[in-house]
């Protein structure tokens, strides 16, 4: 089961989640999305919480939003049996796709690709009201993990499709410019020539036909 909750502390409200326990949490690590950013009690047992970012890319992991980013560590500090009692706690974040996880790792365990991906956030106490805020829109449900997976890469390749439409479109929107502007340009010159400007061969010419003007004269 995952537990949902939605913050209000942006509009549109962003969603959160976590597992129920450790066996989901290791689901979560390998299923979350790679832009999802994950939360956690740092050197203390804690939930894993994750912020979904909008799909649409307002918003990175490395640049939250501080009232989102203060209801996503308020979260997983009440979701820390020993950190729900501690003050001046660190919560740690980073990307979904940074969490690393091998073979010799205990559930729930979990290491970094680049610990240079890693975020801190203080968190001084527990904020009541955020707490209360965010546990009154929470919803559990039964996740199927793959299928979710599944829907969400197709979705990514319609996006990826649409752009790559929208490019074409505009590309060839601007080749059609520039040939009309290439045109224009072409037929101002012709009728906008300085005789000067002729060729040789062309001046050869008309003083030809000229010459020839002459002896039927």
């Amino acid at each position: 089961m995952v537990l949902f909750f939605t913050s209000a502390a942006l509009n549109p409200s962003i969603t959160l989640y976590m597992g129920r326990d450790k066996v989901e949490n290791e689901d979560l690590i390998k299923y979350a999305y790679p832009g999802d950013v994950w939360f956690h009690v740092d050197k203390l047992s804690s939930a894993h919480v994750y912020l979904r970012l909008p799909e649409d890319g307002s918003m990175t992991w490395d640049a939250i939003p501080e009232a989102l980013l203060t209801d996503c560590a308020q979260l997983v500090k009440a979701n820390s049996i020993e950190g729900n009692k501690k003050d001046n706690l660190t919560i740690i974040y980073t990307p979904a796709d940074n969490l690393k996880k091998t073979g010799d790792m205990a559930v729930g365990q979990v290491s970094f690709h680049n610990d240079k991906k890693v975020k801190r956030v203080h968190v001084a106490a527990r904020e009541n009201v955020i707490v209360n805020r965010l546990n009154k829109t929470k919803t559990e449900r039964v996740v199927d993990h793959e299928q979710e997976r599944i829907d969400r890469q197709k979705r990514e390749a319609a996006q990826r499709r649409a752009a790559a439409t929208e490019k074409k479109k505009a590309d060839l929107e601007l080749a059609r410019a520039r040939e009309a502007e290439k045109a224009a340009r072409s037929y101002d010159s012709l009728f906008n020539a300085d005789p000067d400007d002729f060729s040789e061969e062309s001046r050869a010419n008309k003083k030809s036909v000229r010459e020839l003007e002459e002896d039927f004269m």
